[in-house]
């Protein structure tokens, strides 16, 4: 397998995280009550990040002349896990919202980590990655001192 297809292999996967991350935002916003509005803008930023990140990596993948993933992943290992807020919640407080959502964050930034660390990405690709994994890091950084806050 040549390196420009392992690094395709690798930021497929990062596409369908963050169609994951799109989907689950995207489901949260619906479920959330008036009383935690400012965690629907926060939530409508980080679901247009996941977008523009997966048209970045899109075009990567297109560049090296690689199929793209358009779908979500299979396991739902991101987002997806809490697709379903209320049921997952068990309601929809602040704290629990704001729970849920960084178990999904912790599970693009440990991806967007081990895509970094594996030394399978062109430098370009290494590039884009890296710039993505910093904004990663602070949504993940800001959705927890907003849970650190809802639990006082």
């Amino acid at each position: 397998m040549s390196n420009r297809q392992k690094a395709a292999d690798i930021l497929n996967d990062l596409i369908q995280l963050n169609n994951d991350r799109v989907a689950g935002f995207e489901k949260a916003l619906s479920d959330i009550k008036e009383e935690n509005v400012d965690l629907k803008a926060l939530f409508e930023e980080y679901a247009n990040q996941s977008r523009t990140y997966g048209q970045e990596l899109t075009a990567l993948v297109a560049s090296y002349g690689e199929d793209f993933d358009k779908g979500t992943s299979v396991g739902g290992t991101l987002h997806r896990a809490w697709i379903d807020v209320k049921s997952l919640f068990g309601g929809n407080d602040r704290e629990s919202i704001l729970n849920e959502a960084e178990r999904g964050e912790d599970a693009i930034k440990k991806a967007y980590t081990e895509a970094l660390s594996d030394g399978d990405l062109t430098a370009e690709a290494e590039s884009v990655v890296r710039k993505q994994s910093e904004g990663i890091h602070n949504a993940h950084d800001k959705i927890k001192a907003l849970r650190n806050i809802a639990r006082s």
